[in-house]
């Protein structure tokens, strides 16, 4: 039964709304500790602060490696840097909803902000969901069909662009409706947790939608993939040298599904159980449990670029080098810092523990110049290498 105009009842988003106006809606007094509770305003923030501090500079970093670092692009590199800038785009926005949160749910970035926000939410988690099933079918070509023809370059970057274009064009639905409503009797404005009564059609079916687009079916392509490359692996007649490495990918396909079950699959399931009840006008109270299921879900945007560096050598190696150079030239720095000190000490005469300067490119391991004007007593300039005592010209 559809309530009245001038008094409306119902659950919606785990809220008990009893009253909407021209200017917002008003919730019962039970509805208050969902709001203004420690769950929404300390626990969420705390596990989004976390994610934002481990996932920027580790996706940011992994982007870089794919992008620049990756001198030869192939299928793998293009799919998991693509899978890096949807988790980016998804991380950098979540100072907006660590703040929203902390605020007590209180929104104060306006109305086009929060559609932004949700949009690159939910648009860049499912994503990240997508472009795992990806490379789940990527690993299975390259380890089942070896011999076959490869998947070039120029289909995976196809590809990449369709999974945006699709996603991003599923997202538009989150621009039509009010994703602020303010609540009168809190005074606060919420952003997507409250949505007015003559608009809940547009997120039953767009959640619905993209539960089963975003997850059901990237869920399904994992499984399939992962299990016929399990299947081929174990059939395979290998040697003791080739053992290690077909333990150590099975070890792989297992942490990554796992891994994508267990972050996606709470919120996704909880997502629809809540948008089916809300269509069939079913009072629930779930959004509670939903709401932390999604949190705990944007986990896998920190745990991702592990993945990655668990599955590519080249990633691994690039990553250690980067490292390297950088802890290189600070040591270097340190040890400029610390000689100028003892030539200033010694009143304009330098002296060095070393004796000469090293100083090499981090890309090369023997590129070095080693060079000392040598004085000399005698009229004329002699020239010769400050490793031999004995050559004069």
């Amino acid at each position: 039964m559809v309530p009245s105009d001038n008094q409306r009842s119902w659950i919606y988003y785990g809220f008990d709304v009893v009253e909407e106006n021209a200017e917002g809606v008003k919730v019962s007094n039970a509805s208050g500790p969902a709001l203004k509770g420690d769950l929404t305003t300390v626990f969420l923030p705390a596990v989004y602060i976390i994610v934002f501090i481990v996932g920027l500079p580790t996706n940011a970093m992994a982007l870089w490696v794919f992008l620049f670092r990756t001198k030869k692009k192939h299928p793998a590199s293009i799919l998991m840097a693509n899978l890096a800038l949807a988790d980016l785009l998804f991380i950098v926005w979540l100072p907006l909803k660590i703040t929203y949160h902390f605020n007590g749910n209180d929104w104060t970035f306006g109305e086009p902000l929060c559609k932004v926000l949700v949009g690159f939410f939910y648009g860049n988690m499912y994503c990240s969901a997508i472009f795992i099933a990806c490379i789940s079918v990527q690993r299975y070509w390259g380890i089942v069909h070896p011999l076959s023809q490869k998947l070039n370059n120029r289909v995976t970057v196809c590809v990449c662009v369709c999974v945006w274009i699709v996603v991003w064009v599923l997202t538009v639905p989150l621009y039509l409706y009010d994703q602020t409503v303010k609540v009168t009797n809190m005074c606060i404005t919420t952003c997507h947790d409250v949505t007015r009564f003559n608009q809940t059609h547009f997120p039953v079916g767009y959640f619905l939608t993209m539960g089963t687009v975003g997850y059901v079916v990237p869920c399904v392509v994992c499984i399939v993939s992962y299990l016929l490359t399990f299947l081929s692996l174990r059939r395979s007649v290998t040697d003791s040298s080739s053992s290690k490495k077909k333990r150590k990918a099975i070890v792989l396909m297992v942490t990554v599904l796992v891994m994508f079950l267990v972050c996606f699959t709470p919120s996704n399931i909880m997502l629809m159980v809540h948008y089916s009840l809300l269509g069939a006008k079913i009072p629930n109270n779930v959004y509670g449990i939903y709401m932390v299921a999604l949190c705990l879900g944007s986990l896998n945007s920190c745990l991702d670029p592990f993945v990655y560096y668990y599955i590519s050598e080249e990633f691994r190696d690039h990553v250690k080098n980067s490292l390297m150079c950088r802890s290189e030239r600070t040591s270097k720095q340190m040890k400029v810092s610390f000689s100028a000190l003892k030539f200033s000490k010694k009143s304009n005469t330098y002296t060095s523990d070393s004796a000469h300067t090293q100083s090499r490119d981090c890309s090369s391991d023997s590129a070095h110049i080693q060079s000392r004007d040598c004085s000399s007593d005698s009229a004329h300039t002699q020239r010769r290498d400050c490793s031999s005592d004995s050559t004069h010209t």
